[in-house]
């Protein structure tokens, strides 16, 4: 009799370690959550709290090695937070068509690129869009 396995998913994949990225795993880490985050350079994890208790892996997301590394499949979301649009959506479709990730939310700098992510299921946030929002709420006031 031939059983079906389920991958039970049970952390948070960060990648980029800059700002926002570090604010994310710091503030997921204090709630217990599982995370590792993911950036090449090795002085980015300093932006880390000295109470992280997450781990890191310093490598390209663009390499599936440094993916599968980071046990990519067992990830129940991804948050693709690099300064580069062309990384963050190259991670973003890797994750969503190789490795089947449920939630990967991306950062977005070109807000006409939006349409590409949310055409795939990637969820994007866009620093502009944010920014536009709010000011115009602002002024309304």
């Amino acid at each position: 009799m031939k059983r079906d396995v389920k991958i039970v998913k049970t952390y948070t994949l960060i990648i980029g370690c800059g700002r926002l990225g570090a604010s994310l795993a710091n503030e997921l880490s204090e709630l217990n959550r599982d995370v590792i985050v993911v950036d090449r350079d090795k002085n980015a994890f300093r932006k880390l709290s000295p109470s992280y208790g997450g781990l890191t892996l310093i490598g390209d997301a663009t390499d599936l090695n440094i993916l599968k590394q980071a046990e990519i499949e067992m990830a129940s979301t991804l948050i693709v937070v690099t300064n580069s649009d062309n990384t963050n959506i190259m991670v973003s479709q890797i994750s969503k068509e190789l490795y089947h990730v449920d939630q990967v939310i991306t950062r977005v700098y070109d807000p006409e690129r939006t349409f590409v992510y949310e055409n795939q299921g990637i969820e994007t946030v866009s620093p502009l869009i944010l920014l536009k929002d709010r000011i115009k709420m602002l002024i309304h006031n």
